[in-house]
């Protein structure tokens, strides 16, 4: 099949499995796809729990990878794409787990990744790929499909919908007219942690000189449990806890109606981004350059250049696109001081000034 196509295909098969922060960066693709390839049918394969934030999107057809079960997954997704043909799979994600569910998909285009971010064996399930383009970001990246298959297009939205249930909810714990920001600490892999007495610090800070309202959100898992309750032992006065009490759908609700979030590299750092709320983005183990809040790179806390010169012996300039600098301790290089200053402001911003803090250049014609 020649690229780019003459003319849209009927059918495109998106595979992204995982994980939150990932799969929402694949809401503009798919909105921009419904926008200008109307008519092309579109079926995306997404892991069960990211289902839950994304599987309600209109207009798509989705298909649920369980990766809890093992071999059954993939004899579950065999099953229901064995009598089916896209003309194009869109591979957006190097892993061997998503690599082995793309033999499931039968298609004459198998576009993926550029040799310089094909990991994993991901070049031998594809037979076209994207260009190699240095220094972008993910969400840029995503785009680079559609850009080879000839839609050079962008609808820069991430409208996922949000039931009345969890509206309600939002509702019930960030009353109108309460300013809230919401802390959500912990990321999947530890080295990107703050400490937790900072975290208690800032959030000490928001409530005496902003009088807001701090909510802990995160997972069930014991170790965000813990995490949240030491924030909770360090602050003067007691948040509102709701790690491991909220849905996704929740929590995203609750995003939209909170003035800011304060996260490390993490899935709700980009959920917030869709639904338009600013983010006090903590980066040091990884370049929010390249994984950081599409909107708000304005408010990141970035040491990552630091850590580089720290840890690595150079700027991160001369370090490979992408690299995690996930060492011990890493994190304390961010100051309290400076995420206090970053809150303040934003805090300090009209609130028609912070919606695209930091647009990208396209959308500011540079």
């Amino acid at each position: 099949m020649t690229l780019p196509l003459v003319s849209p295909p009927d059918s495109i098969c998106l595979l992204r499995l995982s994980a939150l922060g990932d799969v929402t960066h694949v809401v503009p693709i798919v909105r921009t796809l419904q926008g200008h390839w109307s008519q092309t049918r579109l079926t995306w394969i997404v892991g069960r729990r990211e289902a839950e934030l994304v599987g309600d999107l209109a207009g798509v057809e989705f298909i649920t990878f369980d990766k809890r079960a093992g071999l059954r997954a993939y004899r579950d997704l065999r099953r229901r794409l064995y009598a089916r043909r896209f003309d194009v799979l869109l591979d957006m994600q190097v892993s061997l787990r998503a690599s082995m569910a793309s033999l499931c998909v039968r298609a004459p285009l198998r576009l993926g990744f550029d040799h310089a971010r094909a990991k994993d064996l991901h070049g031998l399930f594809i037979n076209r790929r994207i260009p190699a383009v240095p220094d972008q970001h993910v969400v840029d990246g995503l785009f680079s499909f559609l850009e080879t298959l000839g839609l050079n297009k962008r609808e820069l939205r991430w409208d996922i919908p949000i039931p009345a249930e969890a509206r309600a909810f939002a509702e019930q714990q960030i009353p109108e007219g309460q300013r809230t920001l919401i802390i959500s600490p912990c990321s999947s892999h530890s080295p990107r942690n703050w400490r937790a007495d900072r975290y208690a610090r800032v959030a000490d800070h928001a409530m005496q000189r902003w009088g807001m309202r701090i909510l802990l959100c995160g997972g069930p898992t014991v170790r965000e449990r813990q995490y949240g309750h030491a924030i909770a032992r360090h602050m003067r006065r007691a948040p509102t806890n709701l790690i491991g009490k909220d849905t996704v759908k929740q929590l995203l609700a609750l995003l939209a109606r909170a003035d800011a979030l304060l996260s490390p590299d993490s899935g709700p750092v980009h959920m917030a981004t869709c639904v338009g709320t600013p983010v006090i983005g903590l980066y040091a183990a990884t370049n929010p350059a390249r994984s950081g809040p599409y909107l708000s790179r304005r408010w990141c806390v970035d040491k990552y250049d630091a850590a580089a010169r720290r840890y690595r012996g150079r700027p991160a300039s001369e370090l490979a696109w992408g690299t995690r600098l996930e060492y011990l301790g890493v994190m304390d290089l961010i100051e309290v001081d400076e995420v206090i200053a970053t809150l303040d402001g934003l805090m300090n911003k009209p609130l028609q000034q912070i919606s695209l803090a930091s647009p990208p250049p396209f959308l500011t014609g540079g």
